[in-house]
């Protein structure tokens, strides 16, 4: 139970942010926040990771569906199983997002992404992220350590 609750925390926790960032953000505008670290910003991203596929917005959205959907029915199996944190930590983390992405890419036609760091590169320091898609990234790392840990 609490792994279903991780995932739904990160979809919540996300689409508030999300929802708070299209009513009050502009576009454009950038606030640094804690005490610079992080950068808020509003941008709509129309593809999938780094814009790729921003031009083939319904291939991007099928694929997401699709990809969500398998790895939902890999979910649901693995839940099953005792022990297996790892995994089902993973799953959990990478689902949320994913629920959380996907969202956006049917309801919204892109994804609100927030976030990004204040790196001297401006190429890194352009790439702008949301909660989901660092649920994505450590639930996959973390799928990648399970898959590790048991050879």
């Amino acid at each position: 139970m609490i792994y279903i609750l991780l995932a739904c925390a990160l979809f919540v926790t996300d689409g508030i942010i999300k929802y708070k960032v299209e009513k009050n953000g502009r576009a454009g505008e950038i606030l640094p926040v804690l005490h610079g670290k992080l950068l808020l910003r509003k941008f709509h991203n129309t593809g999938a990771m780094l814009g790729m596929g921003a031009r083939k917005q319904k291939r991007v959205a099928g694929l997401s569906i699709l990809f969500t959907v398998f790895m939902s029915g890999v979910y649901v199996a693995t839940l099953g199983y005792k022990g297996k944190g790892l995994l089902k930590t993973g799953l959990s983390l990478l689902l949320g997002g994913a629920y959380s992405n996907t969202y956006d890419r049917i309801m919204r036609k892109y994804v609100v992404d927030y976030v990004s760091f204040p790196v001297k590169n401006k190429k890194i320091r352009n790439i702008v992220f949301n909660i989901s898609d660092f649920g994505i990234m450590i639930g996959s790392l973390l799928l990648c350590l399970s898959a590790l840990s048991e050879e």
